[in-house]
């Protein structure tokens, strides 16, 4: 399976643009043969811009997502939809609670079929308004695809690997991460994102968006990572389209060379 890694230039509140530049990547990543594109966490107002989380709020049925999805659908690509700010009362479907706001990844087929629906757990603490604005999710997203058994996780999520363990306890070989990481914490992005891949010994796809919200700027540094924790294919601070080929039996052989999880005790 060839995975593309679409990091954005993500402009802050400018829903319509951010839309046109990601339907512009799914076209390039199709032109590349891409099997299934990821975008970055909340890529259509931008992480930082909170002020704006109330009004760009959609069902997961909504424009957004739908455009995206019909998209890579007519180009017989698998989209894991980045993360939008959803808006919990208009899902009709699947939602943890009544009404507020969640930041919700969906992971769709190649024709379009909705696979996986994935709102982010560990909300960013230090009294920051992502954990005011936003209600945390309760569940993991996991679904088949390609031969892999794909998990998401959203930013933040990797410091915390426990998470991880659930989804690797679940049969996840394929991690997907949309992410909004800020400088100045290059080097802890670095390290979780091998971190993750090695530990679980699985492939890691970590998506970052690049652009700036006055107080913070995104590092990109987009990266595929392997089994092995080796980058496939990784990038700057710049807009880019990473893609890499990938396959489970590279999971399976090394994790039969390195049986580390056999040792596992919990």
């Amino acid at each position: 399976m060839k995975v593309g890694a679409l990091q954005m230039a993500i402009e802050a509140g400018a829903v319509a643009e951010n839309r046109e530049r990601a339907l512009d990547g799914i076209d390039r990543a199709a032109a590349r043969g891409v099997d299934l594109l990821v975008l970055p966490e909340l890529w259509n107002v931008g992480f930082f811009a909170f002020e704006t989380y109330e009004a760009a709020a959609e069902p997961l049925d909504g424009e957004t997502l739908s455009t995206l999805r019909d998209a890579a659908a007519e180009r017989d690509m698998a989209l894991l939809a980045g993360s939008v700010v959803e808006d919990l009362a208009q899902s009709a479907d699947d939602t943890p609670a009544e009404d507020g706001l969640a930041n919700a990844s969906v992971l769709f087929d190649r024709d379009g079929t909705r696979l996986a629906v994935y709102r982010k757990q560990h909300l960013f603490g230090y009294e920051s308004e992502e954990s005011r604005r936003l209600t945390p999710g309760e569940t993991l997203g996991i679904a088949t695809l390609g031969g892999f058994t794909v998990g998401i996780t959203t930013c933040y999520d990797l410091r915390f690997p426990g998470l991880y363990m659930d989804l690797l306890d679940a049969g996840v070989d394929l991690l997907l991460v949309p992410s909004a990481w800020p400088y100045p914490r290059v080097e802890h992005w670095r390290l979780l994102t091998r971190a993750r891949a090695v530990e679980n010994l699985s492939y890691l796809v970590a998506v970052n968006g690049v652009g700036d919200f006055g107080e913070a700027a995104l590092i990109g540094r987009s990266a595929i990572i392997d089994p092995w924790g080796t980058a496939r294919a990784s990038t700057g601070d710049e807009p880019d389209l990473l893609v890499s080929d990938m396959a489970p039996e590279r999971v399976e052989s090394v994790r039969e060379e390195f049986p580390a999880l056999r040792d596992r005790r919990s």
